[in-house]
């Protein structure tokens, strides 16, 4: 009885890494470390949160680089 096909096998396969929990690593940089890591769009936060946030990046490291858009 045929199954499928098999997933490759590699003798390198234990150091494949391990997929991580972000959330919790942002919970523990800020908990231990002092480290904030937030998107400025997440969308637990509310309009003066983010713009709190945009104006904080904009004192500490400047404007966002802007893209160009073709329009054509």
């Amino acid at each position: 009885m045929n199954i499928g096909p098999r997933p490759p096998r590699s003798c390198l396969a234990r150091f494949q890494p391990v997929g991580m929990d972000i959330e919790r690593e942002k919970r523990t940089g800020w908990r231990d470390y002092g480290i904030l890591v937030v998107a400025a769009n997440d969308p637990r936060l509310g309009w003066p949160e983010r713009e709190m946030i945009n104006h904080l990046a904009k004192t500490l490291f400047g404007q966002k680089a802007v893209k160009e858009v073709s329009h054509g």
